[in-house]
Order: structure tokens, then C-alpha cells, then sequence
């Protein structure tokens, strides 16, 4: 019998990883559309994958990024004829295991350790989201882009002499679409954060170097990191 404290991503692959046929996605694929009738959630075993929507004045927001070890889950549970409420897009070469909604549903509602870790996992989505509303309410959209840099920092960051290289190529563009906010705002700020030695950017990846002045400007809460992450 597995344990508790098995994450829901653990007991999907264990259960379903043999079942399936891995699926292989090539970057910029669109893997579900909003509002698209829900036929699998899927299991990213490999790249990173962007769930947001287009604004009907046809603006792109980025919501979250996912990558590898994590499941895209984006609907409303054990609803007949549930639609997806978000769309997702691959924003690299990715590979995923697709999972039956049925099947999984199934899956949940007849293994008690796997309905524990459903609810854990839908209890630090739930403050992930919490907390983004938070930084975007009380800092605006300057103090919103220093948040996702540091949430970047905890999901993608690798140490180096220089600082954390946030290892995600990430237009401005992009970074401007979890921000929610406009591309000639977002580079404004990142020019202000260059010129004082906070950044730097190179090859469309960043390197933050002084992490601790983003966590004053924000008036950071220093949250575990799987809480304080992009996913």
C-alpha cells in the first residue's frame, strides 16, 4: 500500500505510467483550447507547458507555467460535461502521459490515499493563486513583475557565481503576459532593474542578482517554495 505523504503526480505515474503511451508535443503546440470539452488530464513528464487565456481584445495571459513532475488539472472536478477553463500551450518540446478524465476521476474516488493527495495538492494550488492575487493587489504591476521574478527564481533558478540564472528563455513579451501587464511597462522596469545591477539578461534568460532586493520591494513573505513558485 502506498503512503501518505505520496504527491498526487507520484500516483498518477505509478498507476497510469505503464497504461498510457507518452505523447510527444512540439513547441508552440496548443494542447487544449478554452472552453474545449474535457477528454484527459495530462502528466508532463518532460518540457514546460503555459496555462492562461486569450483576452478578447486578444491579449495573451500567462497564468502559470508547469514543467516536469507536475500535472495539468485545469477543470472542474467530477462535473458532467465539464470544459476546460483555461487553454494550454507548450512553450518547449515537451513529453506527456494523457490521462482519461473518467479514468482518472475513477482513480480518485476509489483510493483514499490518492483523494488525500488530490486535496493537498488542490489546497497549495488554491494558496499559490492566494497569494499571486495578493502581490498583484498590494504592489501593482511593478511590484507584480519583481514577485514573478522571484517566484521564476524558485521554479527555474540555478545558482552561479553571477547570481540565480532563471534557466526558462522568456521573451519580454512573455514576461510581460504573467504580469498582465503591457511589454513597454514590463521593459521599462526591467531596464530600471539592469541599470542598478539587480538583473542582467542574456539570451532570453535572466540571472537575478540580488534576490534580496526584490524580497524588500515586495515585502516578501519568505514562503516555502512550494508555495512561492510559478506553477
Amino acid at each position: 500500500m502506498q503512503e501518505n505523504n505520496e504527491s498526487l503526480y507520484n500516483y498518477l505515474n505509478q498507476f497510469f505510467g505503464d497504461r498510457e503511451p507518452v505523447q510527444k508535443i512540439r513547441a508552440g503546440t496548443v494542447i487544449f483550447h478554452e472552453r474545449d470539452l474535457v477528454e484527459n488530464i495530462y502528466i508532463i513528464l518532460k518540457g514546460s507547458v503555459a496555462i492562461g487565456r486569450v483576452h478578447l481584445r486578444g491579449k495573451e495571459f500567462i497564468l502559470k507555467i508547469l514543467n516536469s513532475s507536475e500535472i495539468i488539472v485545469e477543470y472542474q472536478l467530477f462535473k458532467p460535461s465539464s470544459r476546460y477553463h483555461y487553454s494550454a500551450k507548450a512553450l518547449s518540446d515537451c513529453e506527456l502521459l494523457a490521462i482519461k478524465r473518467e479514468q482518472f476521476e475513477e482513480f480518485i474516488s476509489n483510493d483514499p490515499y490518492a483523494m488525500t493527495a488530490l486535496v493537498s495538492w488542490l489546497s497549495t494550488s488554491y494558496l499559490k493563486a492566494q497569494m499571486k492575487c495578493q502581490d498583484l493587489i498590494m504592489n501593482g504591476k511593478k511590484g507584480g513583475l519583481y514577485s514573478i521574478l522571484i517566484r521564476l527564481c524558485n521554479s527555474y533558478g540555478i545558482p552561479t557565481d553571477d547570481g540565480i540564472l532563471i534557466d526558462l528563455p522568456l521573451t519580454h513579451q512573455e514576461l510581460a503576459n504573467l504580469t498582465y501587464g503591457t511589454r513597454e511597462v514590463i521593459q521599462r522596469s526591467l531596464k530600471d532593474l539592469r541599470d542598478k545591477g539587480i538583473i542582467s539578461y542574456d539570451q532570453q534568460k535572466f540571472t537575478v542578482k540580488k534576490l534580496s532586493y526584490l524580497r524588500e520591494e515586495v515585502d516578501c513573505q519568505h514562503c516555502a517554495h512550494e508555495i512561492c513558485g510559478l506553477n
